[in-house]
């Protein structure tokens, strides 16, 4: 088992899981993070660490999409190992739902 993060995340990226996570295993988009699911140790500990709950088990209803683009981006996107600030506009796009259509982006973070 692993944990995901999902479009919940999208235009909040909230990083207080990154600072928790025993194992460096978030990727950072421009927009979002990602989870690498071949380095997730399935601690749980990240969680109930995030704002919007965008973090959940592998074992949850629609889950399988999001391994793959959890997979597919890890790959791509740098990894981050320390927290830092959200989007600016995270609060407000918190509970927006249809961002992944909306504004999903396959760009890399800044690789802090």
């Amino acid at each position: 088992m692993t944990y995901i993060v999902n479009d919940k995340c999208i235009m909040c990226k909230y990083t207080d899981c990154v600072e928790v996570c025993p194992v460096d295993c978030f990727y950072e988009g421009e927009n979002m993070l990602v989870i690498h699911p071949d380095e997730c140790i399935d601690c749980g500990v990240c969680e109930p660490e995030c704002p919007p709950e965008a973090i959940l088990p592998d074992t949850e209803p629609g889950a399988d999409v999001w391994v793959a683009l959890n997979q597919e981006m890890a790959e791509i996107w740098p990894n981050i190992t320390q927290r830092i600030n959200a989007l600016p506009e995270a609060d407000a796009k918190r509970d927006e739902t249809g961002k992944f259509e909306t504004y999903f982006t396959k760009a890399p973070g800044a690789g802090h």
